[in-house]
């Protein structure tokens, strides 16, 4: 047992009041029990993220375990609905998607970490419709950003459409047929005009942002978070997230930023020094910020968290007593 500490360089100490079990990697591989590996060598390539060590031991040990985890609480959640619903005689009521939060902050991760438990949990035959959907189309459009004076805070909270992030998710977990989320292109860093994801009656839907856990507020008495029925938060120490954060940024000016129509191609020929110079202003001064303000206060509201190590790898798991 053991508490989050507030400082993520700080070691977990072990404490009676946490509300949290830690649990080593050793141990938490065996969960899996017999538990099938479904996906092939050739699918674990398609997740890596740029630099991130993912292999099949990585995915076997780690989230064949979280995903039997999940399924169990989704087969839980279904059948408490199905008895809440016995007890209200409105058995015709449509069946409620299982919603699950994915947080972390940038470069940690996360979207890999979704990207794998959506095709896991789509091999269980109690969930086979998976989707997942980044909070990334709820960002304010670049223009609207200017107009408030918060263009350089993109990513923090306020530079979201909470409400409509909440009503998306409130209309999945109604049964509404087909919910639309608006589509964000990382390629034109903005949200493209009359282009959307569709949803479409989810057993399960992975919401996957970096303020997803946020709680909720007298400006905003509910959250989105307090749809979740399951949240993960991806966790590491700063130092190597940021590390991270900056061999992603010279991946990308190698790939991405290369692009004619790239918001940032103006970055794709700048040497090494001078692109780790900016990869470490945008750090220190937006994503370092919305890590220690916004998004590392929000992991003590996690069901699991998934603490990984300099090579990227989880070697702690911390699991939310019941």
């Amino acid at each position: 047992m053991s508490e989050i500490s507030t400082d993520t360089h700080a070691l977990i100490r072990p404490d009676i009041t946490s509300p949290f079990t830690e649990i080593g990697r050793a141990e938490w591989s065996r969960l899996a029990g017999e538990t099938p590996m479904p996906l092939t060598e050739q699918e674990i390539q398609a997740f890596r993220g740029l630099g991130e060590p993912l292999d099949m031991a990585e995915v076997s040990e780690v989230y064949r375990p979280l995903s039997r985890l999940i399924n169990q609480y989704a087969i839980a959640t279904r059948q408490m609905h199905r008895r809440t619903r016995g007890f209200l005689r409105r058995d015709d009521e449509t069946q409620s998607p299982f919603v699950i939060g994915i947080a972390g902050s940038v470069a940690v991760g996360k979207s890999t970490v979704a990207r794998i438990l959506r095709d896991l949990l789509a091999r269980w035959p109690e969930t086979p419709n998976v989707q997942l959907i980044a909070t990334d189309g709820f960002l304010l459009p670049n223009a609207e950003l200017e107009r408030r004076g918060i263009a350089h805070r993109k990513g923090f909270p306020e530079s979201y459409d909470r409400r409509a992030l909440l009503r998306f998710v409130t209309q999945v977990k109604a049964g509404v047929e087909e919910v639309r989320a608006p589509h964000y292109s990382h390629l034109l860093y903005d949200i493209v005009p009359g282009e959307y994801t569709s949803v479409r009656r989810p057993d399960i839907l992975i919401v996957e942002g970096l303020n997803v856990l946020q709680p909720a507020s007298m400006e905003h008495p509910l959250a989105v978070s307090d749809l979740f029925d399951f949240s993960v938060y991806v966790d590491a120490r700063t130092s190597d997230i940021q590390r991270w954060y900056q061999s992603r940024f010279l991946r990308l000016r190698e790939s991405a930023f290369s692009d004619p129509s790239s918001h940032f191609r103006r970055f794709a020929g700048l040497d090494d020094d001078a692109a780790l110079a900016l990869a470490d202003e945008f750090w220190v001064n937006i994503n370092e910020p919305n890590l220690i303000e916004n998004i590392r206060p929000t992991r003590a509201r996690a069901t699991l968290v998934l603490r990984k190590e300099a090579d990227h790898r989880v070697q702690k798991v911390l699991l939310r007593k019941l």
